[in-house]
Order: C-alpha cells, then structure tokens, then sequence
C-alpha cells in the first residue's frame, strides 16, 4: 500500500471554516486546522478554484497565503518505521514485520503533530515505558493527544482506561482514526475537550505534552492524589528551570527527567 499523502497543498484562511463549509471542499479536502481566528485548509492536489468559491460564498474570509510542501517535508522527515524502547511505530500503510517482544503502533499522522519523529514525543514514550516497568498504571489521561500516539503507547502498555484529550478537531478526528487502527476502541476515549475540565478526573498517570501555560495552569488547579504521576514535556529551557519549583510547590516529587540537547525536556513527577 502507497502513502496515501504525496504534496500537500496548504490554504492559510482569515476566518474560522465550518465543518459544513468542509464538506464543499472535494475529494483531495485532508482537513482543517484552526489556529485562533485563521484556518488552514490542506489538499492533496491544488485547490485554487474551490478555494475561490469559498471565498465567494464567504466574504468575510481572506486569502492570506498559500503553501506547497511534500508530505515528507511536512512531517520533517522520512516516513518510514521508529523504533522507540520497545515500540515500533509504523506508518500504517506500510506491512511490517516486527520481533514478538516488540509493540507495534500502526499510525495515520495525515497532517498533525505527533508522528514519533519529535524528541519530545520520543522522551515521552520513554517516560511511559519507565514508568510502567517502575509501576503499572491503569487509569491514564493524555492532555494534548495530537494524533493519539501517547495514549496508544499507554493502552499497549496494559492501561484498562485511557482518556485522551485535544482542542484542535482536526487533532481529535486523527486521533479517533489511530484508535480504531489499532484496535482500541474498547481501551481509548477521544474528546474535543481543554485539559481544564479534567482537573477532577481520576487517573493514576497523567501526560501533558502541551504549551507550558496550560501545564502550570493545571497543576495549580488539581488536587492530586497520593502516588498519582504525571509525565510533562514540551518544555524549553527556561520553562524547565520554573517547572521544578512549581513541582516543589505543588508538594509533587521529581522522579527521573529526560532532555534532548539541553533544549527539550521532560520529566515524570509523583505526589508523595
């Protein structure tokens, strides 16, 4: 089976499009990618003249520039297999054969963030691996799921119930595709939801690969309880040096960190 994406043809948008206005944009249409008040439209093939009638038909929105990139240059990097700890991540078209002791996560990446390639990605399914050999966890909540890759790790791993969370829709649709793929529909639960309105969901592992804001916002708010863990990531340098006292102040213990070139870096923390 071929890669399904070759070049990708990318519509920058003033206006947020609507799944109703979606279903007008043709076969080639792969999705739409809101970002605050702009969205970005991706094709397979050049889409001038549907664009061109969207505007029409929208007034209100503006062209304001267009993107022509292969899928491989999107995804920075090649698209073949990865091999993390003892995951395999393979893109789904692709029939590989992997050792028994291996974990194979089959993945649709389409045009979200979350393909396996990222260090912070990597970091964090390291991070799940050494958190599961320390301890097993059931219950998980992935914050910023992207494409589902973490909350699938999680589920190969054993976990009974996994939430995965995500504001982006396109993000969400992703994700939901990864889970049936892979076989989880029973262990995996996809919502359009922000990681605010979990504060109060019961987990034993947390992980928050997301913009430092909404993590230190989330720790503030939430009441954890004793041995539960969190895995955070995405975070830079200096977002680092201020994590380590929120984790002191939040009563959280530090118990192992990962780092990639002194400039990514993520950390597995527990309240005592």
């Amino acid at each position: 089976m071929l890669c399904p994406y070759q070049n990708l043809y990318i519509y920058l948008i003033k206006g947020v499009i609507s799944e109703n206005d979606a279903l007008s944009l043709g076969h080639a249409f792969i999705g739409n990618w809101v970002e605050d008040d702009s969205s970005f439209i991706f094709f397979s093939e050049p889409a001038g003249d549907l664009v061109d009638i969207l505007l029409k038909t929208h007034p209100e929105f503006e062209l304001v520039d267009h993107y022509q990139f292969t899928y491989e240059q999107w995804q920075g990097g090649g698209l073949e297999s990865v091999q993390i700890e003892n995951f395999v991540i393979v893109p789904y078209w692709k029939d590989i054969d992997i050792e028994n002791s291996m974990l194979k996560i089959k993945l649709d990446p389409g045009v979200v963030f979350g393909n396996g390639l990222h260090p912070t990605t990597k970091d964090c399914i390291r991070s799940l691996a050494y958190a599961e050999k320390e301890r097993h966890f059931n219950n998980v909540l992935d914050l910023g799921t992207g494409t589902g890759i973490l909350a699938l790790a999680a589920a190969l791993l054993g976990a009974k119930k996994v939430l995965a969370l995500d504001l982006n829709p396109l993000c969400v649709k992703t994700a939901v595709n990864n889970v049936r793929i892979n076989g989880f529909n029973d262990v995996i639960r996809v919502l359009e939801a922000p990681a605010e309105n979990m504060i109060d969901e019961p987990a034993d592992l947390i992980i928050a690969n997301m913009h430092y804001e909404v993590i230190s916002s989330f720790l503030g708010k939430r009441s954890f309880q004793k041995k539960e863990r969190m895995i955070i990531s995405g975070l830079m340098r200096s977002q680092y040096r201020d994590l380590k006292m929120l984790v002191k102040k939040y009563s959280l213990r530090l118990i192992h960190e990962w780092e990639h070139d002194v400039t990514w870096f993520t950390v597995l923390v527990e309240r005592d």
